[in-house]
This record gives C-alpha cells, sequence and structure tokens, in this order.
C-alpha cells in the first residue's frame, strides 16, 4: 500500500531555510520568492524553529514587528517533526495530531540525529496517492 512507503521516498531533500538571525521581512521575501508556506529555521545544521508565510505575512500586514525583528523572537520553538523511517501514514497522523482545531500541518520537517535532512508537505502525499 502506499501508505506504507517511507517519509524519506518521498520527501524534499534540498530544504529551502533560514538561519534564526534573519530579518522577519527578509525571511517572509524568502518565502514569497520560493513560493513556499513554511521554512524550517536551522543554525549550525540543527532544526531549532519554524516560520510559515501565514504567520509573518498576517504579523507584517498589522504591523506586529518592529523594524529589525528577526527570525528568532518570532519562530515557532516547538516543531513538530518526522523520521525518515516513519511511514507515509504515521506522518499524516501526525500531521492530523499536532495541528490545531481540525486542521492539518502542510509541512513536517524531516529529522535524523538532531539534522534536518528534508521537509515532507501535504503536497508530496497527495501527489503519492494520486
Amino acid at each position: 500500500m502506499m501508505l506504507d512507503k517511507k517519509v524519506k521516498e518521498i520527501m524534499t531533500t534540498d530544504v529551502i531555510t533560514t538561519p534564526s538571525n534573519v530579518d522577519v521581512v527578509n525571511a517572509f521575501e524568502e518565502l514569497m520568492e520560493h513560493k513556499i508556506s513554511a521554512m524550517p529555521v536551522v543554525d549550525d545544521g540543527e532544526l531549532v524553529g519554524i516560520i510559515t508565510a501565514t504567520d509573518l505575512g498576517h504579523n507584517l500586514i498589522l504591523d506586529k514587528y518592529e523594524l529589525g525583528t528577526d527570525v528568532k523572537s518570532i519562530m515557532i520553538k516547538d516543531v513538530v517533526t518526522v523520521s525518515p523511517e516513519n511511514t507515509i501514514q504515521e506522518a499524516i497522523e501526525i500531521m492530523q495530531s499536532h495541528a490545531p482545531d481540525s486542521n492539518i500541518l502542510n509541512q513536517l520537517p524531516v529529522v535524523e540525529n538532531g539534522k534536518l535532512v528534508g521537509i515532507i508537505s501535504d503536497g508530496d502525499i497527495i501527489k503519492l496517492i494520486l
């Protein structure tokens, strides 16, 4: 069954990331330029957080950030991750169980031994099913 495949079989390994000391405006521009909804925050190869286009865009529009606000001060620090060895079924369950309300997480960073090795998105899973 396709949901028994491993995360590592469909994850994106060329992940666009940002360091935590980047200005939020630059980070938002990066998200928009690459047309991605979330970006892992990585310092020295280690996943330290994640930012989303929705959060950043919303707060930029509402002018919630002071000039020079960096990613570190606004990133989600408690990042939900998945292992490359998890199955797609397990990834879907993690995406569902860790999202607020009845939503689903759009992206899951893939971490092995504390290091970011990929990212899996709801779009990756949909492509697999189709």
